[in-house]
């Protein structure tokens, strides 16, 4: 892709799953990567490892470098110091991958605050409090800069039993496009992608039960789930110059999902 090599790129909870498989894209692309990771340093570091194999194979010195930043992005200490820690060690900060997030499932009559809390502030308030601080940095660089938020198909398809994370979904879309907006003269791109069903550890329950994948993929009118290395390609292509005039969008990725798979055979006049 265009205009990622060189560049820095922050992913957020990139020691699983579409992180990982992001970093290790970018990583391929010529990206120095930031990895974040909140409580599992051997996932950030086989995240890493891998990165750096893909990028750069035998060769010692291939000019991408790699970085690894434990932080709690609903902690602001954290990002701060997360984002202060790339800047020192690249001399700059070029593209956000806002991805880190968690789910609870719940009666929405039963969720606690304290539940709700988490989840936004992990998904939602983190995602935000990480956008301001590398917008601050662009802008103190007077430089462009790159946003791209991981949102899900349930920024817009209603999820029951998952309240706060559909919440914080429909949030992530409307702060993609306010930001957007706000800083498009300043030549600061924000975009999302949604994933669909999408094979990760986090989805384990049901990729690994044949009964349950297959009512899973039934929705889907592709028939199949979708993979962390597709969504990292969209990530990659979002990020590159290819992107240059896309600003305050949303890119489904999500096989048909949201064409309303139910209407694939006419069942009303």
């Amino acid at each position: 892709m265009k205009g990622l090599k060189g560049k820095t790129a922050l992913i957020t909870g990139a020691s699983s799953g579409i992180g990982q498989s992001i970093a290790v894209r970018l990583a391929q692309e010529g990206c120095n990567v930031v990895i974040n990771y909140r409580s599992d340093p051997k996932g950030a570091q086989t995240t890493e490892e891998v990165a750096m194999q893909q990028a750069c194979g035998q060769v010692e010195d291939c000019g991408v470098q790699s970085l690894l930043v434990q932080g709690d992005v609903s902690k602001e200490e954290d990002i701060v110091r997360m984002v202060n820690a790339t800047i020192e060690k690249f001399g700059s900060l070029d593209i956000l991958i806002n991805n880190a997030g968690i789910q609870t499932e719940k009666p929405s009559h039963e969720v606690t605050a304290d539940e709700f809390d988490r989840v936004i502030n992990v998904n939602l308030r983190g995602a935000y409090l990480c956008a301001r601080e590398a917008i601050k940095h662009f802008l103190s660089q007077n430089r462009p800069g790159t946003i791209i938020n991981i949102s899900s198909v349930h920024e817009i398809i209603p999820r029951p039993m998952y309240v706060s994370y559909s919440i914080s979904k429909g949030g992530m879309e409307n702060m993609t496009k306010t930001l957007a907006l706000e800083y498009a003269d300043r030549h600061i791109r924000v975009n999302a992608i949604a994933p669909g069903a999408t094979v990760t550890p986090i989805n384990n329950e049901w990729t690994d039960d044949p009964e349950k994948r297959a009512v899973v993929e039934s929705h889907i009118p592709m028939g199949r789930a979708g993979t962390s290395e597709e969504m990292a390609a969209a990530v990659a292509f979002l990020a590159s110059d290819e992107a240059a005039y896309i600003t305050g969008q949303t890119l489904f990725i999500d096989g048909g999902l949201t064409l309303y798979a139910d209407f694939r055979e006419a069942w009303s006049a």
